[in-house]
């Protein structure tokens, strides 16, 4: 050995781990805080989008983007966490609707926005991807959408519930069987079986109608079928998106969306499109039909492509219904599904607005029924002379129901309240002395308050309600 060669350093395996661990505890400390976070949803404000609910014990937990916020601003229908404005202590998890500096409103169901007063205000309209993933699928346990009824030129037509219409002649076939209109129930939108085990004590279920519907299902055309119609109807109009049979002429009609109206007033609607060329069902071949009508556009698709658009004005009738026709020989509708949009509401109004200002957006759960969002936000507003306040205003999430603030009688002092504040902290004084000033409605969230960008649910799997929640989040 070389009279230079270092001896070597005594071998320490202790040292090697601690570093070890130590790294690993500084590399997850700086994922969670600065590029990826795990969460897990706690209630069904997001439903259909994500799942969290007490009774089936099914509760989403979805992977955050925690860098991308880091390099630019959130865009308008992403869904975001952030620090929940009226109480910081607590994270939201909401879809951004609202954008700096426009005026957004809800109205009839549906988002409007424009850049100020001068302007005219005009629907919001998601992008494809966010359209999917929040349509509603109708509750399959509701008996009002458990059969088609039939008219009466329909008496050779077979329904097989709601999912299969084989048609014999001509004649149509609706929903609901009721005669009625569709409603935001609560139970729709739960995927697999999930609504079958949720209960139908709602007081807020399926007051408002909506009419804003999508249909689905696979159609065979017989070869003396003269066209296939499937109608939404929505108020007094009826949008009908027409396919022409197989015993129509070999380069005649295309298909055809028309909106009309039933009893119009001086200015009935009358709109239609046609297809560019001319096309038509071949026989006895299965194919994809989806219709729908969503934020004042109405879309055939074809196979799972776009086969026709029309925009329409907005209606202020939503009560609504799905109809089935058929002229000539028939034809079969099979796989049949039936989805509703979601029906953005106050709880108490049919409209709300909302002034954003710079640097701040406005947030809304895709369940409007069960979430706690911009529509409602407001704070309570206390003074006391006490420690905590010394006479200054204190602001804390009003809740309903005792909530917040809590108030609690008796004891030598009286009535003592019990108020958390604006930054998760939790007061406690004497009613008697205290000042209640007037409620602050708080509707907006600050761009400093968005801390990441949902982008994927992970789990949960539940065979037995056929539940897999693997996807990612639009």
């Amino acid at each position: 050995m070389s009279s230079d060669a270092k001896k070597a350093g005594p071998h320490r395996p202790w040292r090697e781990y601690l570093e070890a661990i130590t790294m690993a505890i500084i590399m997850a400390v700086m994922l969670k805080y600065f590029v990826l976070e795990a969460y897990q949803i706690p209630s069904g404000s997001m439903q259909p989008t994500l799942m969290g609910n007490d009774e089936t014990g099914i509760k989403d937990r979805i992977l955050v983007d925690k860098l991308s916020f880091h390099f630019r601003d959130p865009e308008r229908f992403e869904v975001v966490v952030f620090k929940y404005p009226l109480d910081r202590s607590k994270n939201f998890i909401k879809r951004v609707c609202g954008m700096p500096g426009e005026q957004m409103k809800i109205s009839y169901g549906d988002l409007w926005t424009r850049t100020d007063a001068s302007d005219e205000w005009q629907v919001l309209r998601r992008p494809r991807p966010v359209q999917q993933e929040v349509w509603k699928r109708l509750d399959l346990d509701d008996a009002r959408y458990e059969r088609w009824k039939p008219d009466g030129g329909a008496r050779t037509w077979t329904v097989d519930g709601r999912a299969t219409v084989l048609a014999r002649g001509d004649g149509s076939v609706r929903l609901p069987s009721d005669g009625g209109s569709v409603l935001d129930n609560y139970r729709d939108g739960y995927p697999g079986t999930m609504a079958l085990a949720l209960s139908r004590a709602r007081g807020y279920s399926g007051s408002h109608p909506v009419g804003d519907l999508r249909l689905e299902c696979d159609v065979r055309a017989l070869p003396g079928c003269a066209k296939v119609v499937i109608e939404l109807q929505e108020g007094n109009r009826r949008y009908r998106f027409e396919l022409p049979g197989p015993a129509t002429s070999p380069g005649g009609p295309a298909p055809r969306i028309r909106a009309s109206e039933v009893g119009g007033g001086s200015k009935p609607l009358a709109l239609e499109v046609d297809a560019a060329s001319p096309w038509q069902l071949t026989p006895d071949e299965t194919i994809s039909i989806a219709v729908q009508n969503m934020d004042d556009r109405l879309t055939l698709e074809i196979d799972g492509d776009i086969a026709l658009e029309l925009d329409i004005p907005a209606a202020t009738d939503q009560t609504s219904s799905f109809v089935l026709r058929c002229e000539g020989e028939g034809a079969d509708f099979t796989d049949v599904e039936l989805f509703r949009d979601i029906h953005y509401l106050d709880d108490n109004v049919r409209t709300s607005e909302f002034d954003i200002p710079p640097g701040h957006y406005v947030m809304l759960g895709d369940n409007t029924q069960d979430s706690s969002d911009s529509r409602d936000w407001s704070f309570v507003r206390y003074r006391w002379p006490g420690e905590g306040s010394e006479g200054a205003i204190v602001r804390g999430n009003l809740r309903g129901n005792n909530e917040n603030p809590t108030e609690v009688s008796g004891g030598p002092e009286g009535t003592r309240v019990f108020l958390r504040d604006e930054w998760g902290e939790l007061h406690t004084f004497s009613a008697r002395g205290a000042s209640k000033e007037q409620a602050e409605p708080a509707p907006l969230v600050s761009r400093a308050l968005i801390t990441g960008r949902a982008v994927a649910v992970f789990w949960p799997f539940v065979p037995s309600l056929n539940v897999w929640r693997v996807q990612w989040i639009r």
